[in-house]
């Protein structure tokens, strides 16, 4: 039994603050600003100048992805292009013919305004094939060794420019298919085992994660499974299949089903392909893409919702962002369920009718707060792309008013899985307006991200009975304003009551993954 005395953001309405928390057994008995007599003797953990928040969430992120960028070449920093070709000679002057995977190039990062040439990774690895996905996660820039490597018919795809380089829309995501499954299985566990020990360090102690991106067999779904059951600490790990087949969500007994990729409506504002309805201001954007026409969007939303699942869909351009909630509410009124959680992710650039619908329907949000402080991404790039509308991007203030659930995540790799730098930045809306509270904020990654997967009667607040699941930080929040939140520092994770032990090995993992049982993913 342990009493943490200090200030104590809880994340609940009901009581918001608090100077006690005692803990026993993984539970949380007691929340207040008096200590009762039973507990006066047990041992006293002070917080000092620092605070104890939930623990944090993620509420979307390519995991799988994200684990393999972390520990592979990241460009998003280079200067110049020069730079950034320079960093490709370098990861491809070792031994091997593998595939060399970067991530983070931004037209917008570098010196010269512009995306490297398949010319310009070609001088800088000749014998080797290089892919470098864009920082959006949407296209990527091949080199003629990685062109001569793909499948034949993926030139046949939309998307494909050979003479550049630049793979967009299907023809990119064929070829990430492809890339991911020449990664060996052990390699890719590593990584994922790193890449949990680091969000832990930024405070996460529950992930939502997106898969399944054309494995053969589904395999990376699979490894997700397997990896949410097999991990020591007890982390919540709720896996999303990306796919719009429904039976294949039910044959794995996932509750829930989408994402991206499959379940991508548009494609995003860095490739200028998220779609609009009406059209982009930079000229020879037209309006964007629509992977799939209503008709189809609706069926999978109908039959998904019929089975029961949690549906999430991608939607960043307003036509999109119209499409996914006309499906969801087509669904609804097909087959009524008054707690589905539902949910559309991003809804960049909403529309007033959609949101309406999704404060009478019941309709979660997944939104990116770190997107409107991103440096890869910035005001200036929006403005000249979509014009007035740039100010109109994700108006978190104003969805709120309107009563609908908001969650938050990073859209892992293109931003870092980081909540305290996203609820910086929601606290920091370039609307002004549109800014929310750090209390507000602090809901999206702790008590509404854990009503986005049906957690919230163990996580998400600091409250009598629960599961103590919490963050030990730098500092108070609440006594921080405006930009010195960003100086917040996630100092400790604690789940069930004790601290994230980290350096979880490959055996470990599989082996309480085969005792795992029934464990809830």
């Amino acid at each position: 039994m342990r009493v943490y005395e200090g200030s104590i953001v809880t994340g609940s309405n009901s009581v918001p603050t608090a100077r006690f928390l005692v803990e026993d057994g993984g539970r949380i008995l007691h929340v207040g600003d008096e200590l009762p007599p039973a507990w006066s003797g047990a041992e006293r953990v002070a917080l000092g100048a620092g605070a104890m928040i939930p623990a944090l969430a993620d509420t979307h992120l390519h995991f799988m992805s994200h684990a393999l960028f972390a520990s592979g070449l990241d460009v998003r920093d280079a200067p110049t292009i020069a730079d950034l070709a320079e960093a490709v000679r370098a990861a491809a002057s070792g031994k091997g013919k593998s595939i060399v995977l970067g991530f983070g190039a931004s037209a917008w990062a570098v010196a010269e305004r512009r995306l490297p040439s398949r010319e310009e990774l070609d001088a800088a690895a000749p014998d080797r094939p290089v892919f470098i996905v864009k920082y959006d996660g949407h296209a990527g820039i091949a080199n003629s060794a990685f062109l001569a490597r793909l499948p034949s018919r993926v030139a046949a795809l939309r998307g494909w420019d050979a003479a550049s380089g630049l793979l967009e829309q299907e023809a990119f995501f064929a070829a990430v298919d492809f890339a991911a499954n020449t990664i060996p299985l052990g390699r890719t566990l590593e990584n994922m085992l790193r890449a949990i020990d680091g969000m832990a360090g930024k405070g996460i102690g529950m992930v939502h994660s997106v898969t399944g991106v054309g494995f053969p067999l589904d395999l990376d779904v699979t490894m997700e499974s397997v990896f949410a059951r097999g991990l020591r600490n007890e982390l919540p790990y709720r896996v999303f299949f990306q796919t719009m087949d429904v039976r294949k969500a039910l044959s794995r007994k996932l509750p829930r089903i989408g994402g991206c990729f499959a379940t991508a409506l548009d494609g995003c504002f860095g490739s200028a392909d998220a779609a609009l309805l009406q059209p982009y201001t930079k000229a020879g954007s037209g309006r964007g893409v629509l992977y799939y026409d209503d008709g189809r969007v609706r069926a999978f939303a109908r039959d998904a919702n019929r089975a029961g699942l949690q549906i999430q869909m991608h939607a960043i351009g307003d036509a999109a962002f119209g499409q996914a909630v006309d499906a969801i509410a087509s669904a609804l009124d097909d087959t009524p369920r008054w707690d589905h959680r539902h949910t559309v992710i991003h809804a960049c650039l909403p529309t007033e009718r959609g949101l309406d619908l999704c404060a009478r329907l019941g309709i979660i949000l997944a939104v990116q707060p770190a997107f409107l402080q991103w440096k890869l991404e910035p005001l200036e790039y929006l403005e000249d792309l979509i014009g007035e509308r740039a100010y109109a991007l994700s108006p978190l203030k104003s969805m709120l008013r309107r009563g609908i659930t908001l969650t938050g995540g990073s859209d892992a790799p293109c931003t870092l899985p980081d909540p305290l730098a996203g609820i910086a930045a929601a606290c920091d809306h370039y609307v002004e307006e549109e800014s929310l509270s750090f209390t507000e904020a602090l809901a999206l990654f702790t008590r509404n991200a854990a009503l986005g997967s049906f957690d919230e009667k163990d996580r998400g607040t600091l409250e009598k009975g629960k599961i103590a699941d919490f963050v030990l930080l730098n500092a108070d929040p609440l006594a921080l304003k405006g930009k010195e939140l960003r100086t917040l520092r996630a100092e400790k994770l604690y789940l069930s009551g004790r601290p994230y032990r980290a350096g979880q090995g490959i055996p470990e993992l599989l082996a309480r993954a085969a005792f795992a049982g029934k464990k809830k993913i």
